[in-house]
């Protein structure tokens, strides 16, 4: 049945926290270890040489001269088999060494391969280090060092930081085109990420040595930035493109080879957006007579701020300066995102919102990041800024990215600033997974007349087939891999009638009879291959457009159109204004989650008034991170067509072939009214709580009497969603784990787990913990039956956080077809909150 906005999302108390209940879950699996005279064969040499120059008594200079032996105030790579945390909590029990990085990427037959990048800071600590590897070698490690049996047992590679790791293939590429055609004075901007180093005369120094490299090379130095709490030290610089060149080439001499720096990239550019079919001025719509406060805030580029659609609607802060130099016939992306929050896809006019909507502006003319900061500088004082400013603000929306930087297994400084930022303020993050419009091939289509030919079932797995080809081009961007936040990818929905949709001819659908991502959403996994993006919102119905055929025929998305997009507001043109324009894409997808989370809380504010807005932001964010979520599903078509196209087949694949499906559409298409209000048959509950470390609650869900001894298709599911604290030296990123407990009656309820969901490990990667069982046996139901739900923390991951970690959950019965069903829930949830005004 429909959703009723009559029918609130109803609230449920945690009771009494308890110890976790034990168990495995939290305990990386052990890894086989490589033979020790492996181990010895391949590591010992290193060893052995850095030994005979300690026991020279040479200083660290003298260690230094050698770019490939182990050094104090050297980067070294430790490639290990197996977890991460295994490898901090061992490093943890030697003086002086630190932590710098980790990634996780996913290697030969799904065999994760983290690194780890531990920075040896004095001779000292690489003595430690040295005796370390000899008393394992011997078999003769102290208590305390256990540990390192591990590290030294599963390591597959040491050396130390060097050019190839300063300057990625994919950036070397990027410069490589930028310096085309230049001529060697010729100025290219680029990011310089130095090595962060917790003290800050080291820090100095090392800023110093490579602002005296840049300088010296006819370089200057534009912007820096320094933020503790992520471990982030940045430079942005012009460098001429003769020493770009020797970047490009990773020379050992040039800037790549300096042993401070740690990245370097090009300067940080936004994807962007166009406009289609602009025209038909638009006389807007009366707002409410009284509009609250912000609880979101939109960080995009400037708006139209004096259109009809935005002018009442739209809480402009500009604290870069950014308005005054926007033409404001450039301002698409701003407007169109502003337009989405606050009105929906206009092509079925919705209520505006009832708050204004908080705007400050990170882009400038043409919506391009401002040319003298570094976007991760940018993003951070504006946030500082808006708590300042606008503390009563719960959602972020950024329908931003940087277009050089896709995912590939290390997370970008600015996707841990979200994570840090969210926890420390309340604050939900929406963001774009990204989008990518470069052309593709389509193997089995000689023509666009036989593509255009082919059955629904045939474009959709030709489609499916070529993005799964190229889905190592194909990945998220920063900062779509926030672990914290809520990554938003584009799915093939939109509210044009089918008689505008003829509009779209000239252009093919590649899946007319399927929900499904568009062909440009970027796609997952995320960090540790967590599920990425986490849900689907419509991003219009993309088309794509044949550029040319050989052996094959290359395609690209069209452009959005009357006949394929959303309706938003549009810049002026032709000397019109108040116009409007059509746009795609997941900027698009992620303004609409946005704006259902805002309905989400509008929802509950009216239905529970003060005590809804009593609740601390933290706790008000995971909730709405959790009831977002919620009722992502998987299109069951899609999903059996992406198993049956990409597999893999046989026996024991069902894990592996759930990896491909999520990569594509994450935890599922979200129905926004789904996600804001109950229904007759299908009841939704909320509760908030926080953890300690160690402990959990049980959440008593009532069980409906009304679908007691019907063998008909009934659900139970459940979505838990927090915050987790992230440590500043980047050690086991993700420290806190939550998850609900599989429940023991499921059996009563007659329902189980199904096959059209991440599994159990996937889902348990994240922040984001959802499990949906269903069947259609009859339900054993009781008078007063309830079914306890327990939330726990697991182990923290690494060291140990003493802090509270803040969680939503939301879970849902439902029975379609039976109506009594809400009703008899909503009365058994007693006393119900009364709403009061807002204030």
């Amino acid at each position: 049945m429909p959703s009723d906005p009559t029918k609130p999302l109803l609230r449920l108390t945690p009771q009494a926290d308890q110890a976790r209940k034990p168990g495995r879950a939290g305990f990386p699996r052990p890894s086989e270890a490589f033979p020790r005279q492996r181990q010895t064969d391949t590591f010992g040499p290193a060893f052995n040489r850095l030994a005979q120059v300690l026991a020279r008594g040479a200083d660290a200079m003298a260690l230094r001269a050698d770019p490939a032996g182990l050094a104090p105030e050297r980067l070294l790579v430790f490639e290990v088999r197996g977890s991460i945390n295994a490898f901090a909590a061992a490093i943890q029990n030697v003086a002086g060494l630190e932590l710098i990085d980790e990634e996780e990427l996913e290697g030969d037959e799904g065999d994760p391969q983290p690194y780890a990048y531990l920075l040896v800071p004095d001779m000292a600590a690489l003595r430690n280090l040295e005796q370390l590897w000899r008393r394992w070698e011997n078999g003769q490690l102290q208590r305390g060092e256990t540990p390192w049996a591990s590290v030294f047992e599963l390591l597959r590679d040491l050396r130390p930081w060097g050019p190839l790791d300063r300057v990625h293939s994919n950036d070397a590429g990027l410069l490589a085109v930028a310096i085309d055609g230049l001529d060697d004075d010729d100025l290219v901007r680029l990011e310089v990420e130095l090595v962060y180093r917790e003290r800050v005369n080291v820090a100095n120094e090392n800023e110093a040595n490579v602002r005296a490299a840049i300088v010296g090379r006819g370089g200057v130095v534009v912007s820096r930035a320094r933020i503790a709490e992520i471990s982030y030290h940045a430079l942005l610089a012009d460098i001429p493109a003769r020493a770009v060149r020797d970047i490009v080439e990773r020379r050992l001499e040039g800037i790549a080879g300096l042993e401070p720096v740690l990245h370097i990239r090009p300067q940080s550019e936004p994807t962007t957006i166009e406009l289609g079919d602009v025209g038909e001025e638009d006389l807007g719509t009366a707002p409410p007579a009284q509009l609250g406060d912000p609880i979101l805030a939109l960080l995009d580029g400037v708006p139209v701020a004096a259109h009809r659609l935005l002018s009442d609607h739209v809480d402009l802060d500009d604290p870069f300066g950014l308005e005054p130099g926007a033409l404001v016939a450039h301002r698409s992306h701003g407007t169109a995102m502003a337009s989405l929050i606050i009105h929906g896809d206009r092509n079925a006019p919705a209520l505006p919102l009832p708050r204004r909507i908080h705007v400050m502006p990170v882009m400038g003319n043409h919506d391009a990041f401002p040319s003298d900061r570094l976007v991760v500088d940018l993003i951070y004082l504006a946030v500082i800024r808006l708590r300042e400013q606008r503390p009563g603000v719960v959602i972020v929306n950024l329908s931003l990215g940087n277009r050089f930087r896709p995912f590939h297994g290390q997370l970008s400084p600015w996707a841990r600033l979200l994570d840090r930022l969210s926890n420390r303020f309340g604050l939900l993050f929406i963001v774009s997974a990204g989008n990518v419009t470069t052309e593709f091939g389509i193997p089995g289509f000689a023509t666009s007349l036989a593509y255009e030919g082919a059955n629904a079932d045939g474009r959709a797995t030709a489609m499916i087939g070529s993005l799964h080809a190229l889905i190592g081009e194909r990945r998220i961007i920063s900062p779509a891999e926030t672990v914290n936040g809520i990554t938003v990818g584009a799915c093939n929905q939109d509210a044009v009638s089918p008689a505008v949709r003829a509009l779209a001819r000239g252009f093919i659908d590649p899946f007319p009879a399927h929900d499904a991502p568009n062909p440009s959403s970027s796609l997952g996994p995320g960090f540790a291959r967590s599920v990425k993006p986490d849900i689907l919102m419509p991003g219009a119905r993309e088309h794509m457009q044949v550029i040319r055929n050989h052996v094959h025929i290359d395609v690209r998305p069209g452009q959005a159109s009357r006949g394929a997009g959303l309706k938003v507001a549009a810049p002026p043109a032709g000397g019109r204004e108040n116009l409007d324009g059509y746009t795609n894409g997941t900027s698009a997808a992620a303004a609409l989650a946005s704006r259902t989370c805002h309905q989400i809380h509008d929802a509950l504010e009216a239905a529970y008034g003060n005590a809804f807005l009593r609740l601390p932001t933290i706790e008000r964010a995971v909730l709405l991170k959790a009831l977002l979520v919620h009722p992502a599903r998987w299109p069951r078509q899609l999903a059996d067509l992406i198993k049956a196209t990409v597999g893999p087949w046989g026996q024991g694949q069902a894990s592996k072939q759930k990896d491909n499906i999520r990569r594509f559409i994450g935890f599922g298409c979200v129905d926004a009214n789904d996600a804001v209000a109950c229904a007759s048959d299908r009841a939704t509950f909320f509760a908030t709580g926080r953890l300690a470390r160690d402990r959990g609650v049980t959440v008593q869900v009532p069980v409906p009497v009304a679908i007691g001894g019907q063998a008909r298709p009934h659900s139970l599911s459940a979505t838990l969603a927090w915050f987790t604290p992230v440590a500043p030296g980047r050690k086991s990123y993700r420290t806190c784990k939550l998850k609900i407990l599989k429940p023991d009656a499921l059996g009563e309820l007659g329902v189980g787990s199904h096959s059209w969901q991440p599994d159990e490990n996937q889902t348990n990667r994240g922040t984001i913990f959802s499990r949906c069982w269903e069947g259609n046996d009859a339900p054993a139901v009781t008078a007063d039956m309830t079914i306890p739900l327990v939330v726990q923390r697991e182990p923290d991951q690494g060291a140990t956080i003493d802090e509270y970690v803040v969680f939503g959950l939301a879970v849902t019965i439902a029975m379609p077809g039976e109506v009594r069903l809400y009703d008899e829930l909503y009365a058994r949830v007693q006393p119900p909150i009364r709403p009061t005004a807002r204030p």
